[in-house]
């Protein structure tokens, strides 16, 4: 799993197997985040930039990379792994056009990795007229189904939820992207627990501004992306001519109201990276009628590339793994498309 946020290649080996009731368990094997070298964050934050050629070449080198990484991961943890179930690096998202597109080549990583590979899981479901996102709440449903809602702060905040039988999604704002966009022009990767934030002041007609953006005014399944991120909320913020502080403690208030408008249930399961920010945890609990429930520091930091996992395996028992609930699809659809050598050593 690779985010928006840039943070790093998240590797999670799980076991899946069904119960006597036919439900869904998991067990986390191993994990590991493994930071991106300059090299390679420049690449991913200019890949949409290339031209046909260059990001072809580059969509190759990725899925190599992605393999190469995998396989040093099991020899490393001395494991082996049926399938690598690859969600790639999102470059470009805009499902009203038909397009999404996540680099990293599934036939390269099969062939570096020495596994079978399932990748592009996106794709189908814009096909299908859907948003090709979130696609996590399948997972939420089939492995997190005891919490009300489950919220994920990652480069993008989304929420999931049961709603009279059918599975609700959505991005709800920009999270870490923004927050660490931010946090860069004060020499950090980020803001450790909000502190940056916290000595800033809210700047209301900021707040109001990004409030008021057409995007929330949209019901049912929508997702964001780097386009929108570029061309409408980052111009917003940066028209401000107001202390880094204050941007962040702004943004953070404005995530805080968002996440509470979109709550649903007395208990919210809370992971990604937006989980550690103890400040802006504290202006969601203070405006959001759920209890925020924070599990185990494995679950929040690889959830999504669990769920990733998950969606390989649903796919390899040709069960649904993209709801159109949660992405406004035609229908529900199998998505991913896998690649496999035949077994045996290289010529």
């Amino acid at each position: 799993m690779s985010g928006t946020s840039l943070d790093g290649l998240d590797l999670c080996l799980a076991h899946f197997d069904k119960d006597s009731s036919n439900r869904w368990r998991f067990d986390i094997l191993a994990a590991q985040t493994f930071p991106y070298a300059s090299e390679w964050t420049q690449k991913l934050l200019l890949a949409h930039t290339l031209c046909a050629f260059d990001f072809v070449a580059l969509h190759k080198d990725y899925g190599r990379f992605l393999g190469e990484q995998a396989a040093a991961f099991l020899l490393g943890k001395n494991l082996q792994a049926d399938y690598v179930a690859s969600h790639g690096h999102t470059i470009f998202h805009q499902p009203q056009r038909g397009v999404t597109f996540q680099l990293g080549d599934g036939a390269a990583l099969a062939a570096a990795a020495g596994i079978p590979a399932i990748a592009d899981f996106r794709s189908l479901d814009v096909a299908l007229g859907g948003q090709g996102a979130p696609l996590v709440p399948i997972g939420d449903r089939l492995l997190f189904s005891g919490y009300g809602s489950c919220l994920n702060l990652g480069g993008f905040a989304n929420i999931s939820f049961e709603q009279e039988g059918r599975r609700i999604a959505f991005d709800v704002c920009p999270c870490n992207i923004a927050l660490n966009a931010q946090s860069r022009l004060l020499g950090e990767p980020h803001d450790r627990d909000g502190m940056f934030a916290a000595q800033g002041e809210v700047n209301a007609l900021l707040l109001d501004e990004l409030n008021a953006l057409d995007f929330y005014a949209l019901r049912g399944a929508k997702s964001l992306g780097r386009e929108w991120m570029e061309d409408v909320f980052s111009k917003k913020v940066a028209a401000h001519r107001i202390s880094v502080h204050d941007r962040l403690r702004t943004l953070c208030e404005h995530i805080a109201m968002q996440v509470a408008r979109s709550s649903r249930g007395a208990d919210m399961l809370v992971t990604g990276g937006g989980a550690f920010n103890a400040f802006l945890m504290q202006r969601i609990a203070a405006l959001s009628s759920c209890r925020l429930v924070v599990p185990g520091e494995q679950v929040v930091n690889f959830k999504e590339a669990l769920i990733f996992a998950l969606l390989g395996a649903l796919y390899v028992s040709s069960e649904v793994n993209t709801l159109a609930s949660a992405t406004g699809a035609g229908r529900d659809s199998i998505g991913g498309c896998l690649t496999k050598a035949q077994p045996g050593p290289r010529r």
